[in-house]
C-alpha cells in the first residue's frame, strides 16, 4: 500500500538534481532543472528579467512569514475604520492624517503642526530600530516586513492558487495560448487588480473619514484628487508586487546597498554551512557518507527562494533573509536522515570556529548593539516626556510689520497685532485679552466693545488686535499681551514689541 505523503514530503520529492543527469539522489527525490535566475558569478548591473515562480516551502519560516503577512496585511486594511470619538470638526476615526484641519491623529495621541518634531522622533526612532535589528539578524525587515515583500508574498499566493505551484506555472509559461491559459491569466490579473485598488483605498482612507470616502467612491461624488490618489497606488501596488517583484529589491531599493555597515562578525544572518555541505553529491539510500558533504545537490533551496538567488553561493545583495531555503533544506535533510540546518541563521565568527573545529558563541550585547538601544530608549524617553508635558493652550503673537505703526489725531500711537491661540483642551475656552510691560495702553478689537476671544475646542482662533499708548521713548518699548481663561483663571503670555516714531 502506497505510503500518503505529507506536504514536508511532497516537498522533499520536488527537490531536484540537474547537475548529473544520471545520479542517483535518495527515494522519493525526483530529478528537475532548477538553476539559480540570479547567479552570483554572472551578476551585471542591469539585465532583462527571467520570470521567477518560487515553490511554496513548508517549515517554521514559512509558517512565520505567513503570520506576519496576515498580521501587516490585516492592521493596514483594518485600522482606518477603527473608531475614537474627538471633539472639534476632526472625523471620529482613531488614526487620521487630518490635512484640511492641520492634524495628526493616533487614538489618543493629537500632533500639531507646531510639534512636527514628534514625528521627526518617531521616523529617528523607526530608523534605530532598523539598524539594531538588522545589526542582530540581518534583513529581517527586508525578508518578513517590508510592504514589498508582503505585498509580493500575497501576489505569489494569488499566482499559485489560480496556477498552481512553481511546475505547474513553468509548464503553463511553456504553453502556447489557449482558452485556458487566458483564463487562468486573466483571474490571477483581475485578483491582482482588486488587491492593488484596495490597497490605495485604504492607504486614502486614512486621509480621509474611511466611512464617508467609501459612500463618496460609491456613489461617485468623490473628489477627484482621492480618486487620483487611489489609481495611483493601485498602479504602484499592481506594478511592484505583480510586475517587478524581485527588482525593486534588487534595482530600486537603497537599503540592500546599506545593509553591509550594518552587519558584523557576529550578526546572525542564513547561512549554507559549506563546512559541513562540501564536497556536495547526489545520494541513494544505503550509501555512506563518509568522505562527502550533507549537500545532495537537491536545489530545493533554488527553487523556494523569490528571489532567484543560490544562497550555497555565499553572501549575495540579492538575499532577504526570509529563511525559506532553509526549511526547504531542512525538509531534504529529514527525508535523507541527516540533522537538519545545514542552512541556518549563523554568524560569520561562528563559521570560521567551526571549520577549526570549534564553536562561537552569539554575542548579542556588543558595543553598536549598545549604541543603538541606548538611543532608542532615550529618545523614546525624550519623546515621551514632551507628550505628556506640552501645554494644552499656546500663544503666538505677530506684530504687523506693514505698517509699523499708525499716529492717531490725539497723538498716541497704535500697533497692530495678529494673535494665534493654540487651544487643545476638549471644550471650547473663553479669554480675556491684557498687556502688561508698557503702562497706560488700550486694546481694541474690530467689531467688539471688550477685549475677549473665544476659541472653539481642539481648534486654532486667529484674532487682530490693536494695542494704543503714548508713543515710546526711543522708537520701541517691551510689551507682553496676556490671555487668561475666563473659566479656569489660566494665564499664557507671549512677549513682544511697541513701535513708535524715532525720537
Amino acid at each position: 500500500m502506497a505510503h500518503e505523503l505529507t506536504g514536508l514530503e511532497k516537498l522533499a520529492q520536488a527537490a531536484v538534481d540537474a547537475v548529473q543527469p544520471g545520479a542517483q539522489v535518495a527515494p522519493g527525490v525526483e530529478r528537475a532543472d532548477v538553476d539559480a535566475v540570479n547567479k552570483k558569478e554572472e551578476g551585471v548591473f542591469y539585465k532583462k528579467r527571467v520570470p521567477i515562480h518560487p515553490r511554496r516551502a513548508y517549515g517554521m519560516f514559512r509558517r512565520l512569514k505567513w503570520i506576519i503577512m496576515f498580521a501587516t496585511l490585516g492592521v493596514y486594511y483594518v485600522t482606518p475604520w477603527l473608531r475614537w470619538d474627538r471633539p472639534g470638526p476632526s472625523p471620529d476615526q482613531a488614526v487620521l492624517l487630518d490635512l484640511p484641519n492641520r492634524k495628526f491623529y493616533f487614538f489618543f495621541i493629537e500632533i500639531w503642526p507646531q510639534e512636527i518634531y514628534l514625528l521627526t522622533g518617531v521616523l529617528i526612532l523607526s530608523a534605530l530600530a532598523l539598524f539594531l535589528f538588522t545589526s542582530l539578524f540581518g534583513r529581517v525587515w527586508c525578508g518578513y516586513s517590508c510592504p514589498q515583500t508582503v505585498w509580493t508574498d500575497l501576489f505569489i499566493a494569488v499566482e499559485r492558487f489560480v496556477e498552481g505551484d512553481r511546475n505547474a506555472r513553468l509548464r503553463l509559461d511553456k504553453t502556447p495560448w489557449n482558452a485556458g491559459k487566458i483564463t487562468k491569466k486573466l483571474v490571477k490579473h483581475a485578483i491582482w487588480l482588486v488587491i492593488s485598488v484596495m490597497t490605495g483605498g485604504a492607504w486614502v482612507f486614512y486621509f480621509r473619514d474611511a466611512p464617508t470616502l467609501l459612500l463618496e467612491l460609491a456613489t461617485f461624488t468623490a473628489p477627484l484628487t482621492a480618486v487620483g490618489f487611489i489609481a495611483l497606488f493601485a498602479f504602484t501596488t499592481y506594478s511592484l508586487g505583480g510586475l517587478m517583484r524581485e527588482q525593486v529589491c534588487i534595482y530600486m531599493c537603497p537599503w540592500p546597498r546599506i545593509q553591509g555597515a550594518m552587519f558584523d562578525e557576529d550578526s546572525l544572518l542564513v547561512t549554507y554551512r559549506d563546512s559541513r555541505g562540501e564536497p556536495r553529491g547526489a545520494h541513494k539510500a544505503g550509501d555512506t557518507w563518509d568522505g562527502r558533504g550533507d549537500c545532495v545537490r537537491c536545489r530545493a533551496c533554488v527553487a523556494v527562494c523569490p528571489m532567484g538567488i543560490d544562497i550555497r553561493d555565499g553572501p549575495q545583495l540579492e538575499c532577504i533573509h526570509c529563511a525559506l531555503c532553509i526549511d526547504a533544506c531542512n525538509a531534504v535533510m529529514e527525508k535523507v536522515g541527516r540533522p537538519p540546518n545545514l542552512i541556518a541563521y549563523d554568524t560569520y565568527n561562528n563559521l570560521t570556529a567551526t571549520k577549526a573545529g570549534k564553536h562561537a558563541e552569539i554575542r548579542f550585547f556588543r558595543p553598536r548593539i549598545i549604541i543603538y538601544s541606548v538611543l532608542m530608549v532615550a529618545l523614546s524617553a525624550l519623546m515621551l516626556w514632551l507628550l505628556m508635558s506640552r501645554e494644552t493652550l499656546t500663544l503666538n503673537v505677530l506684530r504687523d510689520r506693514n505698517p509699523l505703526y499708525v499716529t492717531l489725531s490725539d497723538g498716541t500711537v497704535r500697533n497692530g497685532y495678529t494673535l494665534k491661540v493654540i487651544n487643545r483642551a476638549p471644550e471650547d475656552r473663553h479669554f480675556i485679552i491684557t498687556t502688561a510691560g508698557m503702562p497706560g495702553t488700550s486694546i481694541a478689537m474690530t467689531g467688539q466693545e471688550t477685549a475677549a476671544i473665544d476659541v472653539p475646542a481642539d481648534d486654532i482662533g486667529s484674532f487682530r488686535v490693536f494695542v494704543s499708548g503714548a508713543a515710546p521713548a526711543g522708537g520701541s518699548h517691551g510689551l507682553t499681551i496676556i490671555i487668561r481663561d475666563d473659566k479656569d483663571g489660566r494665564i499664557v503670555s507671549e512677549d513682544t514689541t511697541f513701535r513708535g516714531p524715532d525720537r
